[in-house]
């Protein structure tokens, strides 16, 4: 569908059109030899029989001017009403009540009513301006330096509005790229090969319901690599996928059921409250050890399908996110280092950092809130 490009008319044309009408010419053939609409032609004759002018403000009735006048006069005594409170505030207040309402009145007449010259409320709007930018960019940066560089837009956004801030996404990545700011997620991924396959008949009793209302009814794990001094060495997590705390870890040299042995006998609660216990068919998960564990505690196991990395997802992201922000571009000197730099980002992971899908909350502030 086409739109109709609006026209404007001269004051000479309008009168040709009018003259046309009045020397005989019909009015249905004017309006569609130069397609104009009825209306506009109708109200072009009333105008030139009355006034004599094509312009609003000639044609207007003795009651039409009463009436606006009265609109103006009634918005100015809201204006007044709105901002009167603030006529024997400090100039800086004035400015401020200026500024929140140069919307809905004009800057000159909320000037009159305030007295205060139009050049001292823009100059001082531009220095709180200039003022307001430094503070907004010494809190982003702030912001971003205490999340271990990893926080982009979103969550930087996230923590402005905790802070009382409403700020676009926009302007938080100019500030971000003034400041030369650069999340760790803009750095492209390295992906690992694969481990052997356990065969397990074990299903996938999860079923990827990956949204849980109780705490530790699922818990999911996987493992990752570390460089420590010349060696590989491992990490292991367990996840709560209701509120995605870390609630077991462990570290090292061997990737082993032994290591993730160790992640449950770190896990502050008791076991018993674990449903089910979700991983992929890494071989280090079917290990007599780990067997013998769930069976002890009544814990379900469940295994992602063959070659479907989506079944174990929320540990794959879990670790994708480990991976940027604890493990690239690290290496420890020893086990000891690896096992305290764990310990910390692990503290700060459940926490401080906040989580996209938790709300922009923290797993600890999620678990004391609730859902």
């Amino acid at each position: 569908m086409t739109t109709r490009k609006r026209r404007s008319f001269t004051k000479e044309f309008k009168e040709q059109i009018v003259q046309l009408h009045q020397a005989g010419k019909p009015r249905s053939e004017l309006i569609k030899e130069y397609e104009l609409t009825p209306s506009a032609f109708d109200k072009w004759v009333r105008q030139y029989q009355g006034s004599g002018s094509f312009k609003e403000k000639d044609n207007r009735t003795s009651v039409e001017e009463e009436l606006l006048q009265l609109k103006k006069e009634n918005k100015q005594l809201t204006m007044e009403n709105d901002i009167f409170k603030a006529s024997r505030a400090d100039h800086r207040t004035k400015v401020n009540v200026i500024k929140a309402n140069r919307y809905k009145y004009s800057v000159s007449a909320m000037c009159d009513v305030l007295q205060i010259a139009r050049s001292s409320f823009y100059y001082e709007s531009k220095r709180q301006n200039e003022s307001e930018q430094e503070e907004l960019t010494e809190l982003i940066v702030s912001i971003f330096m205490k999340s271990r560089k990893i926080y982009g837009q979103r969550k930087i956004k996230a923590e402005l509005k905790r802070a009382g801030w409403t700020v676009s996404r926009r302007r938080i990545k100019r500030i971000m790229a003034e400041q030369g700011l650069v999340s760790k997620y803009t750095v492209a991924q390295f992906k690992p090969s694969k481990s052997s396959c356990n065969e397990s008949e074990t299903g996938n009793t999860l079923d990827r319901k990956f949204d849980q209302d109780d705490e530790l009814s699922v818990v999911v794990s996987d493992l990752t690599y570390v460089r420590v001094n010349k060696a590989w060495h491992y990490i292991c997590v367990l996840v709560d996928l209701y509120n995605r705390e870390i609630i077991g870890f462990s570290a090292g040299p061997h990737k082993t059921a032994e290591l993730v042995q160790t992640a449950f006998a770190s896990v502050p609660y008791n076991l018993n409250r674990i449903e089910i216990f979700h991983t992929d068919r890494g071989t280090e998960f079917k290990n007599h050890l780990i067997d013998q564990a769930l069976d002890t505690f009544g814990i379900t196991r469940s295994l992602s399908d063959k070659g479907t990395p989506y079944d174990n997802a929320v540990a794959e992201a879990t670790f994708k996110t480990i991976k940027i922000e604890f493990v690239r571009g690290a290496v420890f000197s020893s086990q000891q280092e690896l096992d305290l730099e764990l310990f910390d980002y692990v503290n700060w992971f459940n926490n401080i950092r906040i989580h996209g899908s938790l709300d922009y909350l923290s797993p600890a502030e999620y678990k004391s809130t609730g859902p």
